[in-house]
């Protein structure tokens, strides 16, 4: 039986925190656990590129569901993430152009990636795939067991609160970075991001003739020597310094078959970035 504690003309149940500050950087210290309960840790979560590979069409994405549905048929346990490419950048634009405010702006993003979780959801239909609704993370566990394939968006679930960037009112936190928060918070540990080329590159392709794709490198690596153009969102690694779960990211290319299937049986194809004891 909880104890009830007073004198301060407050009552309190008796704990740890009580008459603390969860502000307080001493308490922030005291609560840090390495041992937090990882929820999903034998799924990986793949990213299906929303500009890279929906936006391409039927030439890109029919040969990926085939894959998909092989990888299912493999057994292996997968949540699909898509993002929203070209009408993501449409409602941006239109957006702007009406002044609306940050916050505003992240919540049209998400609706445009709902689409094209549809899209996905008709073309996987016939091998059991089901398109989470927003934030309805407590299902996930009750789809994987009854052996169907979600399907959720990208975006982060900040919406209408989603903090302001340093420049600009564009939303800072993109698809990428929110797949990957998407694995943190259910434990899982490797996430792998579909695009349209091999991997991560020393600069882009496709503007650079000479750029050097980058196969194998660390974390910590990649921020003391970071590109200045990324095919993924720079937030993602920036919060990765200080993530407990996810321990590898790999980039394959989406548009050459087998590249997927090839990662989800472990193999080191395209990029593989990976978080190591001394990145933390």
């Amino acid at each position: 039986m909880n104890k009830l504690l007073t004198g301060d003309g407050r009552t309190h149940i008796e704990s740890s925190l009580m008459r603390e500050s969860l502000q307080d950087r001493d308490v922030i210290k005291r609560t840090h656990s390495a041992n937090e309960y990882e929820i999903l840790p034998d799924c990986v979560l793949v990213g299906v590129g929303g500009h890279s590979i929906f936006d391409r069409g039927r030439s890109a994405l029919l040969p990926l569901v085939e894959e998909l549905a092989k990888a299912r048929a493999a057994k292996h346990k997968m949540v699909l993430g898509v993002g929203g490419g070209t009408r993501v950048r449409h409602t941006l634009a239109i957006a702007l152009d009406l002044g609306l405010p940050t916050g505003g702006i992240a919540q049209l993003v998400g609706a445009m990636e709902e689409c094209n979780a549809v899209f996905l959801n008709a073309l996987l239909a016939k091998h059991g795939s089901i398109v989470m609704q927003r934030e309805h993370f407590w299902e996930l566990p009750l789809y994987l067991n009854s052996g169907m394939l979600p399907i959720v968006i990208s975006i982060p679930p900040y919406h209408f609160w989603e903090p302001p960037p340093e420049d600009g009112p564009l939303p800072a936190h993109g698809s990428d970075f929110g797949l990957f928060i998407h694995a943190e918070v259910l434990g899982m540990k490797r996430v792998i991001f579909v695009k349209d080329e091999d991997g991560l590159y020393d600069r882009d392709p496709k503007k650079h003739a000479d750029a050097k794709l980058i196969e194998r490198t660390t974390l910590g690596a990649l921020l003391a020597d970071m590109p200045r153009e990324l095919i993924l969102d720079r937030q993602l690694f920036d919060c990765w310094r200080t993530a407990r779960h996810v321990k590898e990211v790999q980039i394959v290319n989406g548009c050459k078959p087998g590249m997927l299937l090839a990662a989800l049986e472990g193999e080191p194809v395209g990029t593989v970035i990976t978080k190591e004891a001394a990145d933390v």
